[in-house]
């Protein structure tokens, strides 16, 4: 019997241990970053049982994070259709800008003045969305430039100066009310991690979006719309990002024009590390909220540790490098192991 051979008998007694090991290593992976948060909230709380397991370190996590979890969503939705969308964070900055001069310097009123913000943040995802998807220019070139010329946009209307004084009601909605001392902002994230779950796990147009995002020309051939999808999806996250700038203003009672470029970099980590977890290989919701509050918890007691303030760059860099990193072998297992099933 030659060594490439096997007998029937040696195929039978190898071949189920196969998917089941696939199996096994799926999970791991799956559970691997919530068991990496638990682990660093108990090392924290350990060490700092004082300060960091008080109800008011515990509610500011929870809190402070709403407003870079809905950017982090945001990212979810191109990305799973294959588009990056590099201009969320100016988005923010506009619609946070334009209802803080709206509402403060022209005396609209506060619902109005939101409303005109996300309009502006519409606006901005339907030029994303006919540049990349009608002209087939590349996404990352694309949102790279018109966040640039958004970020000058936001600076000329405010002529570089922050705006405060922005209406308490709107305060009051974001950070004002509590549940068990955490402020509805959390919640509001929350609730958006549930309906993007939702729309991408349970629904048709879910799957559409996953089928694009593998492939593009192979959508194509079955039927799926993919021009409507893709544009459907950069105007969704441009939308999401004026939540988000809606979240801001609310959560400072300002807009503060350079506030953006804060933001990019912790989004882009938490949504490559939450492709990590709960289905490696796929960007999923709730990854990017367990991956969202794991860097807000080790950022967070790093910084009552006494850490220099240096250390939160490098923290979110250093977990932008390796999610990546571990989401591209995830991605190669998924594809590997669809092939060797199909």
């Amino acid at each position: 019997m030659s060594v490439g051979t096997t007998t029937g008998h040696d195929t039978d007694a190898v071949a189920p241990a196969q998917p089941g090991a696939r199996r096994w290593t799926s999970r791991i992976e799956a559970g691997a970053l919530p068991a990496a948060w638990l682990v660093v909230f108990v090392v924290f709380a350990v060490l700092l049982p004082d300060t960091f397991l008080s109800t008011a370190s515990v509610s500011n996590i929870l809190g402070s994070q709403a407003v870079p979890l809905v950017l982090t969503l945001c990212l979810v939705l191109p990305l799973v259709c294959g588009d990056y969308d590099m201009s969320v964070a100016s988005v923010a900055t506009l619609t946070a800008m334009v209802i803080g001069i709206l509402n403060v310097n022209h005396g609209w009123s506060i619902g109005a003045a939101i409303l005109a913000g996300l309009l502006a943040a519409l606006l901005a995802g339907l030029v994303n969305g006919a540049v990349i998807v009608i002209f087939g220019v590349d996404s990352l070139i694309v949102t790279l430039g018109t966040g640039t010329v958004i970020q000058g946009l936001v600076l000329w209307i405010s002529d570089s100066t922050t705006v405060s004084g922005i209406s308490t009601s709107l305060v009051d909605l974001v950070i004002g009310y509590k549940l068990f001392s955490v402020p509805a902002a959390f919640y509001y994230g929350l609730a958006l991690c549930v309906v993007l779950w939702y729309l991408l796990q349970h629904t048709a147009l879910g799957m559409r979006m996953l089928f694009i995002g593998r492939g593009r020309d192979v959508a194509r051939l079955s039927g799926i719309a993919v021009p409507r999808v893709r544009m459907g999806a950069l105007v969704a996250s441009a939308g999401l990002a004026g939540v988000a700038g809606t979240l801001y203003a609310g959560t400072t009672g300002s807009a503060d024009p350079s506030s953006g470029t804060s933001f990019l970099l912790p989004a882009f980590a938490a949504v490559f590390l939450g492709a990590t977890t709960v289905i490696p290989g796929r960007f999923n919701a709730w990854g990017a909220f367990i991956a969202v509050y794991f860097l807000a918890t080790g950022i967070t007691g790093l910084q009552l540790l006494g850490a220099e303030s240096f250390v939160q760059q490098l923290f979110y860099g250093g977990a932008l490098v390796i999610a990546v990193s571990l989401a591209q072998l995830a991605r190669r297992r998924e594809a590997s192991s669809a092939g060797t099933t199909s």
